[in-house]
Formats: structure tokens, C-alpha cells, sequence
């Protein structure tokens, strides 16, 4: 759906973008990761045709966006940072603008737009003016504009950003559903929310891909030791004594536990060795018997910070 190849943008002398490569399936959500002045806000200029690369290709749908710039964006809904709102307009009138210059024919209209605002729950404030609507509704608004003329491809730039819990918590299950119909790259510095509705990640550092996978995938590859959590009835100390003493761990520490009848020793094992049958039947010998054990996966903050943190 989305093809990018040897991405370059440069800025006098200096590189922005730096060789950028990276594929978006459809269907797929994709969520783009970078701290400041990684390049991530250029790169998604590039991708929308409002700005244009050095060297490099940004295939969409099959067009190159700098050789068949109006078919490419015809595929393309964009909801940039700042959603681009005309306060003094009420909700309909600026969907309806933008029907104009997504040049939506007028009878779909109506049912195109009553679609539409059903899907984002603004409805309700169809007929007020966007500069009294909360910030909630105004983000959905932006999202509206994005999807008229029913784009394949969303790209949402930050679009929690400024929301309280509740508010996140709505446009997060509204992104989850577009998700069905539409392929979706989505740039955030609120990790959990590309935790918790993306497909894969791209992380760039320094104008360059600096990793593309899963979640999954890239904290498996980054990470040569994994985590234990082991809960258990029983004195402390002596199990983490005895447990560090297994093959294939390399450490372990007591955590502090919420329950003082409960202790709950964390392990670091190298790896990626299975040691959990061999701590089943050294707590049995030590008669402590397990709550619980499981494994502590590195989250996507930690991954982020792993990757981009220079040493």
C-alpha cells in the first residue's frame, strides 16, 4: 500500500532524512516512533506530498507522489499534529468545505458525511461552531476531515495528543475500529497508545530507520536476557540464593511485595533460557510452594529508549 525506498531530504547542509526505507501493508496499522528531531515529522511530510524529497521514492497505492502527486493523495487522509479546523465555522459547514476540495460529488454528500460523523460520534455537535467544541471533539473533528472522501489511507500525526484518559481512551477505540477498512500509520509519543492499536512499529533515529518489526519481535532481537517473575510462600532470601544458582540465571533480586505473606523474587536469565521447570523443582525441594510465575516483558518505553539513548 505504501512503499518508501532510500528516503533523502536535506536541508542545506544538513540531512533530515537520512536513506529511509520502509513498507506499510495493507490493512496494516503502523505505528512511526522517533524522539525530536529524529526526522519522523519530515518523513511523514514527504509521505502526504507536502513536502518533497531530495532523492528517494514515496509509492502510494501504486502512484509515486512526486510523478502522480493528485492520484496518490486521492488515497491519503491526513490529520496533522494541528488539525487544520476553521473555528468559525460550525462542524457540517467545514466537512462540507472539505467535500469541496476533496471534490466529493454533491449528491453523495450527505450520506457520505452522515456516515462519517456517526462513525467519530460527532453527530451531536454537527450543528456548533468547532471554536466551542473541547479539545476531544474538535481531535474527532480532525479525524472526520481526514476520512472524507473515504481515503484508504489514514495518517495520524499525534492524535491523542493534549487529551485527558477518558478522551484517549475514546480515540483509541475509534483508531482500533478504522482500523477495519483503512491501512493506518500513526506517529505518537504516548508509546502505550501505539502499545496498545499498532501492528508494528518503525523507529527512527538520527534521519534512519533504527528498527521495524513487531513489538514482539524487536524486544526479542534487542534483548540477551529476559525477565522471571517468580511469587512464592516462603522465606525470601533463601529463594533467591538458591534460585541464582540455577544454570542459565544470571541473577536475581528480591522485589518488594504488596502482600507480606507472599515474596516475589525477579530473575535475569540469559538467553532466553526456559528455566521455569528447573525453578518449579527447586522451590519443591526447598518447600516453598509457587503463587506465581511468569514472564516480564520488556515494554515499549523501554524498547524506544533502548534503541534511540546514545551508550
Amino acid at each position: 500500500m505504501i512503499e518508501i525506498k532510500n528516503l533523502v531530504k536535506r536541508y542545506g547542509n544538513k540531512v533530515a532524512v537520512n536513506g529511509i526505507s520502509f513498507t506499510v501493508n495493507k490493512g496494516e496499522v503502523l505505528g512511526f516512533l522517533g524522539p525530536n528531531g529524529a526526522g519522523k515529522s519530515t518523513t511523514m511530510n514527504i509521505i502526504t506530498g507536502y513536502l518533497s524529497s531530495s532523492s528517494g521514492s514515496v509509492v502510494i497505492n501504486g502512484h509515486d507522489i512526486l510523478e502522480e502527486p493528485e492520484l496518490a493523495k486521492k488515497s491519503i487522509g491526513y490529520l496533522p499534529e494541528l488539525p487544520p479546523l476553521y473555528l468559525d465555522m460550525t462542524v457540517v459547514e467545514y466537512l462540507n468545505f472539505m467535500c469541496d476540495i476533496k471534490g466529493v460529488p454533491s449528491k453523495d454528500r450527505a450520506s457520505h458525511l452522515a456516515k462519517i460523523m456517526a462513525l467519530v460520534k460527532i453527530v451531536d455537535v454537527a450543528d456548533r461552531l468547532i471554536k466551542n467544541l473541547s479539545k476531544g471533539y474538535k481531535q474527532r473533528v480532525g479525524i472526520a476531515q481526514a476520512m472524507v472522501g473515504n481515503p484508504e489511507i489514514l495518517i495520524l500525526d499525534e492524535p491523542t495528543v493534549g487529551l485527558d484518559p477518558n478522551q484517549i481512551r475514546e480515540i483509541r477505540k475509534l483508531i482500533r475500529l478504522l482500523a477495519k477498512n483503512h491501512t493506518i500509520i500513526i506517529s505518537s509519543h504516548i508509546l502505550s497508545e501505539i502499545q496498545a492499536v499498532c501492528d508494528r512499529v518503525v523507529i527512527i533515529n538520527k534521519g534512519k530507520v533504527a528498527a521495524i518489526d513487531t513489538l514482539d519481535g524487536i524486544s526479542n532481537k534487542l534483548k540477551e536476557t529476559s525477565k522471571l517473575l517468580v511469587a512464592f510462600r516462603g522465606d525470601s532470601k533463601a529463594v533467591s540464593n538458591t534460585l541464582r544458582a540455577i544454570p542459565g540465571v544470571k541473577d536475581s533480586f528480591i522485589r518488594e511485595s504488596k502482600n507480606p505473606e507472599v515474596g516475589q523474587v525477579e530473575l535475569t536469565v540469559v538467553n532466553n533460557n526456559d528455566v521455569r521447570t528447573s525453578v518449579f523443582y527447586t522451590m519443591s525441594k526447598l518447600n516453598c510452594p509457587i503463587i506465581e510465575m511468569r514472564s516480564l516483558e520488556a515494554s515499549l518505553e523501554e524498547v524506544f529508549l533502548s534503541i534511540t539513548q546514545e551508550g
